[in-house]
Formats: structure tokens, C-alpha cells, sequence
């Protein structure tokens, strides 16, 4: 094979390069493109005599699942001039200037338009305000791209003139589809580097889901490896995805032993209150790929089970961490995740909620249970307070303290104690507050 070290000198990006060119060939997002679904319509070349589908669209999801691939397609394949925009650089003036040549190439050419916005969540109110009025006359169709909620990001007015299609992160098996195809296609590297399945997943867990990152992580890499020197094809190896990514390449399986090792041991780094550590597994798992969703689950379990009544303010810390990434993202995602972990290392800990639940299920499946007392069943369906249901029962706010002597199990699980407090953080005061409770209410006669 003849040297090429060219393919990744002067020439597109080769994440530009591996474009689609038909729908078929797209990888992910198979939700979307669907027969009769509103991306395979738009895409669909009209037939003489009919009116092709107009419909303009908000695509959301996060970075490199196909937004302007699919954008591309859908102007190419349906005959349509295609005008890309970025909210970054452009203002109102080249948006009113994109419609006026919109509006006149199809008055005088038939030819109609689509308008690709990228990153619409940057446009101001006033900046979205001047795209409606081509939408609404379809004079273009709009695909805007954005990375947050439209909701929260595009003008009311607009959203309901468009349709909002979620793209999601590619699977890892997706991404290695690509990555396979980018060495082998003569567009891509033309089999310039060879690379077993380990090196791909490798790139594609620690790309997130990016195709984009993927394919310029390859890109690098295989730049690295070529300009060693070697004879072509080279094997491309951990080494050059670490220099070309200038950090180590984490070695993580999300499916294998080191995924179930780290996450184990940022569970007992937080659960033994070690911040540094609970932090340096986290940055682990964050720069290996993984799902910062999952990890943000195991934070509201740690905040439940291993700090509980402590400190009544971890868990919804956690949860409000696990809302904040959902919101945000990667990898502005790392730092509530951050502190959440930060949080809950130095809170105290106590496991008394979980041991409480765990000896109750224990009892209940063990049989340990009896008929729920008459004063507290229910009287409010068909013959039950004939049957006694409800009588004798004491309304504890009727009392000055709002606790009452009173039966509320049966004699099988009268004498079982579920919960013991801990005297550590703020369950301090339910130590003695549940023993006086505890021996007011068991004070009743029997």
C-alpha cells in the first residue's frame, strides 16, 4: 500500500468527510426515520403535481448525533437549497437577508429552501422573532439544532409552528459501527491503520455517545500512528490514542470488571467519608464515558441508605444533582455531580432508615404480621362498621401533645422494633424523641 500520510493533511475533517449521503447509511436515531415519519417526508423530492411536505422542526439531543447530517440530507435528498446559519455568528440582518433570497428564489425558480440553525438556544427572543414570519409563509423550512430544552430556549411562537424531534446519544456499538467504516471507506482512511475491536470500543466509550468526538479522536490517533513511521498499514494502539488525546486513555469497560470496580469503590469512598477518593473515582468514571445519569442514581441511593435521617438535606441534594445533569448535560454535568459526591463524603451517615426497612420486609416475608387492629381499618367501604371497622379509634391531634396511647399492631408484631436511631448528626434528637414516643404510644392498655 502506497504511503498515506496525506489523508489527514490539508483535507476536510474526517468527521466531515464520513457524512452520510443517503438516510440508510445514517447511524442512530432510527426513531426518527421512519417510513412516513416527518424526516422521511421532508427528505422525499416532490412529485410533480403535489406539494412536498414543509414542515419545520427542532432537533434536540446532545453533541454529534447527526443534527446538521440530518439537516444536510434532508435539503439534499428533497431537491432544496440548504443555508446554514450558527446563532453564534449570525444576527437578525442575515436572517431577514436568508429569507428575502428565500422568498425570491421560489417566486421566481421554484426552488424552496431549507434554513439549518445551529445552536438556536442562543438566539435572543428578538433573533427567533425574525424567523417566524418565513416559517409561518414557508418561504423556508427551518431545522434548528440546540443541546438544551426547547422549552426553555425557543420562543413560544416558533415551538408551536415546528415540531420538536429528540435525538439521543449513540450507543457504543454505533459508535464502533462508525469508527469501522471511517478506516475502511475511501473517503475516510482508506485502511491506512488497522484497529481490533478493543482500541474502537476504547474510543467509543470515552467519546460519550459523540460521533463527532469519535471520529476526530480517530482521526488524531491514527495521525499519531502513521507519522511513526511504519510501514502501512499500522496498528493502531492505546499509545496514540493517549498522545493524540494528550491524557491517559482510561481503560473501563461499562460492561466488565472495571466498570463494577470503580462505581464500587466511589460507593464505599463516600460511604467511609474520604472526599479525595469518592472524587478521584468520579473523574474516573466521568472521563471513561460513563453514564453520568447512572452515577447520579447511585448518589440518590448513597444520599438514602448511607446518610438518611443524618442529614435529611442529602437526599434532596441528590435528587436536585441528578435533575441539574438531566437539565445541563455533559460535561457541564461533572460539577453538580461533584458536589453532590463532595456533599454526601462529608455528611454523617447513618443506616437506620435502611436497616429499618430491611428487618420490616424481613419480618413481613417471614409471616411475622397479623390483622390490622379494628380502630384503625377503614369504615368507609360496605359493611364494615358493622364488622367494628374504625371504632375506638383515637385522633391524635385531639390530644395537647399529639400522641396518644394507642394499639396500632397486632400482638404478632406488637414487641418488634424496626427502627434504632443513631446518635450521630441530626438524628440526634430522634434517639430520645422516638423512645418517648415510642413508650406513649406502646402505653396502651392491652
Amino acid at each position: 500500500m502506497s504511503d498515506q500520510s496525506g489523508l489527514f493533511s490539508g483535507a476536510m475533517p474526517l468527521a466531515a468527510r464520513m457524512r452520510p449521503s443517503n438516510l440508510e447509511d445514517l447511524v442512530g436515531q432510527a426513531h426518527l426515520l421512519k417510513p412516513g415519519s416527518p424526516l422521511q417526508a421532508l427528505a422525499t423530492k416532490a412529485v410533480p403535481g403535489e406539494k412536498s411536505s414543509t414542515v419545520s422542526v427542532v432537533l434536540w439531543g446532545p453533541p454529534g448525533t447527526g443534527k446538521t447530517t440530518l439537516a444536510q440530507l434532508v435539503a439534499r435528498l428533497s431537491g432544496r437549497r440548504f443555508v446554514e446559519l450558527s446563532a453564534i455568528t449570525a444576527g437578525v440582518k442575515d436572517v431577514r437577508e436568508v429569507m428575502e433570497r428565500a422568498r425570491a428564489d421560489r417566486d421566481a425558480y421554484g426552488v424552496n429552501t431549507v434554513l439549518f440553525l445551529d445552536e438556536i438556544h442562543r438566539f435572543s427572543k428578538a433573533q427567533q422573532d425574525a424567523l417566524l414570519p418565513g416559517v409561518e409563509n414557508g418561504w423556508i423550512v427551518l431545522i434548528a439544532a440546540t443541546t438544551e430544552n426547547p422549552s426553555f430556549s425557543v420562543i413560544s411562537p416558533l415551538l408551536s409552528r415546528s415540531l420538536v424531534l429528540t435525538l439521543t446519544a449513540l450507543d457504543d456499538t454505533d459508535v464502533v459501527t462508525l469508527l469501522a467504516r471511517a478506516i475502511s471507506a475511501p473517503q475516510g482512511l482508506n485502511q491506512a491503520i488497522t484497529a481490533n475491536p478493543d482500541i474502537l470500543a476504547q474510543i467509543a466509550l470515552v467519546s460519550g455517545g459523540d460521533a463527532r468526538r469519535a471520529l476526530t479522536i480517530l482521526e488524531a490517533a491514527s495521525t499519531v500512528a502513521v507519522g511513526s513511521g511504519e510501514k502501512l498499514p499500522v496498528a493502531l494502539e492505546e499509545q496514540h490514542i493517549s498522545a493524540a488525546m494528550d491524557r491517559a486513555l482510561v481503560r473501563y469497560d461499562k460492561d466488565g470488571d472495571q466498570h463494577y470496580d470503580v462505581i464500587s469503590a466511589f460507593i464505599k469512598s463516600v460511604r467511609g467519608s474520604d472526599a479525595d477518593a469518592a472524587i478521584h473515582y468520579l473523574a474516573r468514571m466521568i472521563e471513561a464515558g460513563e453514564d453520568p445519569r447512572f452515577i447520579a442514581r447511585r448518589l440518590i441511593i448513597l444520599a438514602a441508605e448511607d446518610i438518611g435521617l443524618a442529614d435529611p438535606q442529602a437526599l434532596p441534594l441528590a435528587v436536585a444533582g441528578a435533575e441539574a445533569v438531566a437539565m445541563i448535560g455533559m460535561p457541564e454535568g461533572r460539577i453538580p455531580l461533584a458536589e453532590v459526591t463532595i456533599y454526601l463524603a462529608m455528611a454523617p451517615k447513618s443506616n437506620s432508615a435502611y436497616n429499618a426497612i430491611n428487618s420490616a420486609l424481613d419480618d413481613i416475608r417471614n409471616g411475622i404480621f397479623g390483622e390490622v387492629p379494628k380502630p384503625l381499618r377503614s369504615s368507609n367501604h360496605a359493611g364494615a362498621k358493622g364488622a367494628g371497622a374504625g371504632v375506638g379509634y383515637l385522633y391524635p391531634h385531639d390530644d395537647p401533645k399529639s400522641v396518644v396511647p394507642q394499639r396500632y399492631l397486632a400482638d404478632k408484631s406488637l414487641n418488634r422494633s424496626y427502627f434504632a436511631p443513631k446518635d450521630i448528626g441530626a438524628e440526634k434528637e430522634l434517639v430520645e424523641r422516638w423512645s418517648r414516643l415510642r413508650a406513649i404510644v406502646r402505653s396502651f392498655k392491652k
